[in-house]
């Protein structure tokens, strides 16, 4: 019949499809509402409790480059993430930045592969 039963896209993709009524929002994937979409429960809100997937960007540098240039790398990014521009941006994307070091977004990256590579074997996907 032409319908799509459901989907799941970031708030910067579906936010206008929602306003413009061609969208039903059901719930957040993030821990936390967003005002970004004001309304819209997250899914844990709304009976499954713990559950989050969250899209993610972060910079990523070659192996073996220097501390200081990843220092020097991250002071700058931060100093441009946390200008009022960035967040109000970001805020109206409904997206956040999370500011984190090097080794905190290493971390990060193998709890989402961990996370995801225990869910595709619980439900016996098999890497192609």
């Amino acid at each position: 019949g032409g319908r799509l039963s459901g989907m799941m896209l970031n708030v910067l993709t579906a936010k206008p499809h929602v306003d413009a009524g061609k969208l039903r929002a059901l719930g957040l994937t993030s821990q936390e509402p967003s005002a970004a979409m004001p309304g819209v429960p997250t899914i844990a809100q709304s009976g499954l409790p713990g559950y989050e997937a969250l899209q993610w960007f972060g910079l990523l540098a070659p192996g073996g480059t220097p501390e200081p240039i990843l220092e020097r790398l991250q002071a700058l990014i931060l100093a441009a993430m946390n200008t009022p521009e960035m967040q109000d941006r970001l805020s109206k994307d409904g997206a956040y930045h999370v500011p984190n070091t090097p080794r905190e977004f290493a971390a990060v990256i193998h709890y989402e592969i961990d996370k995801w590579t225990k869910l595709a074997k619980a439900i016996n996907l098999q890497p192609q």
